[in-house]
């Protein structure tokens, strides 16, 4: 029972105080302290005030801050969480933060982003302010460097409130700490200014210090606020109001903020409309919500990157999970995923674009296509195979040839994670009626592409049945740029196929294009003949080649030998070929083709990259239906 009474009762707090936190010396009654969550982890801060060492007053202004913070709720005030005391001890529990001070000193931003975000900081504590003076007829009485604090998100918190009080007292606040004194007001000596005291007059006069702090570091003589050549012009004339000698000529917070978010006010920039809508978002129409968000991702760049992923992110996430934001959240969404670790995109967006596979909606699904490349190297491929693929495959049949397209795109990012089963047979099925049957010849030439693209995925053995038939196939195909693109995919995948498959197969059918209708056909024609001719030759003259040749027909991780490597060169070359308006008469290109090379991973080998166009040309209705390739989409196989 004894041991009861006599343990620490310090045990029972549920946070485990740790490192120091420098900035607040002689600033402040507490000592700030970097802290956790006992059992999850979570960081907190923690402000310390030691009983023992300090004096009676002391201990009565920290109990008056707990106890005032505990009921200031508002989303630019310093966050309570905890408190707890002890004969020995006050501790005050906050959200994790760090002093303004600290923080404005490593600071590494610059340019536009270091503008924008300091004037989203000036803005929370002058809204914080209007909080307090007009809706809660409180004065903080000590607003300046080492009254504020910065959490994860970038976000300035106001805090310091052991000076409260009530704008009905008349009495003078008088500070405990020498060193705060500076930041009073000089109408606090001068009695005969103290009649034109408003609610408002010593926190902006304290607003006027904070921000001359801001721009050049932390005051140690009230002269120097008459220094104005590092506050911005924007700033300059509402600085000089702050700092006026008249309390009465100094404005109300809220009138500030009014000023400064018209058109050209310091508080009317990308980052400060951004973050505000976002906090309103709940109360937006539909319209307003996809405008924005269609809008955000441009800006996002110029953005914080702690702003950006602990402010903006979860609000997206949040606005997708439970609003109407609609498929234009998608884009700003996985542009910021990339700046969380994996365990953090693992737990935050993976649930989310798993969700979205099952959307209907077609728009979503353009999206999360187009936005594949940018998320898929986080899905594991047991998510890819058992909840994702089977969502996307669906898209093969879609009567919408955009989405189509985009499905057979899809593949490329997609086969290296997926099962033998869905790659080997299910994707395969798939191209095979594309490539034959699509009316849209558009689709019939990028899945020969595709096809080419993902070659080095199949299973040695069912490459060995598919590519060949898959390719000769596209060689008859009556639009010319498909035709190309199997000629394309034949160079570029050599090494897949036996020297007795390239003599008895590959060349015959080559050879029938020789005379093509379409030129440039007949370009990539002959440089593929002499490929591989050159590469039967090699083998004639020296048989023991053949192997080597032969090396990567049977392997699933192809490593290109040196004699195999020689041949590479001319199929990199193929990609610059460049496709150009079909002269047919049987089938009409509907725009001019153009192969480029184009940047992409090392994983998807040599293979052409081909930029199928199509636009409304002016063809005559009896031309088009003769093309049987509808006017779509450009598409761009990245």
């Amino acid at each position: 029972m004894w041991s009861f009474f006599s343990r620490d009762p310090s045990k029972d707090f549920n946070f485990e105080i740790g490192e120091l936190v420098k900035g607040l010396d002689e600033k402040s009654v507490w000592t700030l302290h970097k802290s956790k969550r006992k059992g999850s982890g979570e960081e907190v801060s923690v402000f310390a005030f030691d009983i023992k060492s300090g004096s009676e007053t002391q201990l009565e202004v920290a109990k008056g801050a707990v106890k005032r913070l505990k009921t200031l709720r508002h989303p630019s005030i310093l966050t309570y969480l905890d408190s707890y005391e002890s004969d020995k001890i006050l501790y005050l529990t906050t959200e994790y933060v760090e002093p303004l001070a600290n923080h404005l000193e490593k600071l590494t931003l610059e340019g536009a982003q270091k503008e924008l975000y300091i004037a989203w900081g000036i803005f929370q504590i002058t809204r914080a302010l209007s909080f307090l003076n007009n809706d809660g007829n409180l004065r903080h009485n000590n607003v300046n460097i080492w009254s504020v604090f910065v959490n994860a998100s970038g976000e300035w918190k106001l805090g310091g409130v052991e000076y409260v009080s009530s704008v009905q007292d008349s009495n003078l606040t008088i500070k405990i700490i020498p060193s705060l004194e500076m930041y009073d007001p000089p109408e606090k000596n001068d009695p005969s200014k103290q009649r034109s005291i408003t609610k408002c007059s010593s926190d902006m006069w304290g607003l006027g210090c904070l921000m001359w702090e801001v721009f050049n570091g932390p005051l140690y003589q009230q002269s120097s606020l008459k220094l104005l050549d590092k506050i911005p012009k924007q700033l300059g004339p509402l600085y000089c109001e702050l700092v006026g000698a008249n309390p009465s000529s100094r404005p109300n917070p809220a009138d500030i903020i009014t000023r400064c978010r018209k058109l050209g006010g310091y508080f009317k920039n990308d980052l400060v409309d951004t973050l505000l809508f976002l906090e309103e978002i709940q109360i937006k129409d539909k319209n307003e919500k996809n405008r924005f968000f269609s809008n955000l991702t441009p800006h996002l760049d110029n953005f914080p990157d702690n702003v950006c992923k602990h402010k903006i992110l979860p609000q997206l996430i949040t606005a997708f999970d439970y609003g109407d934001a609609g498929s234009a959240v998608l884009a700003p969404m996985f542009k910021l995923g990339r700046l969380l670790d994996e365990a953090e995109y693992q737990k935050k967006i993976v649930p989310c674009v798993v969700k979205l596979f099952v959307s209907n909606d077609r728009a979503t699904r353009s999206r999360l296509l187009q936005q594949l490349e940018y998320f898929i190297g986080h899905l594991q491929a047991a998510t890819v195979n058992d909840q994702i693929f089977s969502q996307i495959a669906h898209g093969f049949m879609d009567t919408n040839p955009t989405i189509r397209e985009q499905t057979v795109k899809s593949v490329i990012h997609l086969a290296p994670k997926l099962s033998y089963n869905n790659l080997n047979v299910e994707v395969l099925r798939h191209f095979a009626r594309l490539q034959s049957k699509d009316d849209q010849g558009g689709i019939r030439t990028n899945t020969t592409v595709c096809l080419g693209k993902i070659a080095q995925h199949l299973h040695p053995q069912i490459r060995q049945k598919v590519l060949i038939s898959a390719f000769i196939r596209a060689m008859r195909d009556p639009f010319p740029p498909a035709r190309n693109a199997g000629v394309l995919a034949l160079a570029a995948t050599q090494q897949y196929y036996l020297l007795n498959e390239v003599s008895s197969r590959i060349l015959p059918a080559l050879c029938q294009l020789t005379m093509d209708p379409e030129k440039s056909v007949r370009d990539s024609v002959f440089r593929t003949i002499k490929g591989f001719l050159g590469k039967l030759e090699k083998v004639s003259e020296d048989p023991s080649l053949r192997e080597s040749m032969e090396a990567d027909v049977n392997t699933a991780t192809p490593s290109l030998s040196n004699a195999a490597a020689t041949w590479a060169g001319w199929a990199v070359t193929a990609v610059t070929a460049k496709f150009y308006r079909s002269q047919s008469d049987t089938v009409k290109s509907i725009n001019p083709m153009a192969s480029k090379m184009l940047t992409k991973p090392a994983s998807l080998g040599n293979v052409p990259d081909l930029i199928v166009e199509r636009n409304y040309g002016q063809f005559s209705q009896n031309n088009r239906r003769a093309a049987a390739s509808p006017p779509l989409l450009r598409v761009s196989l990245l």
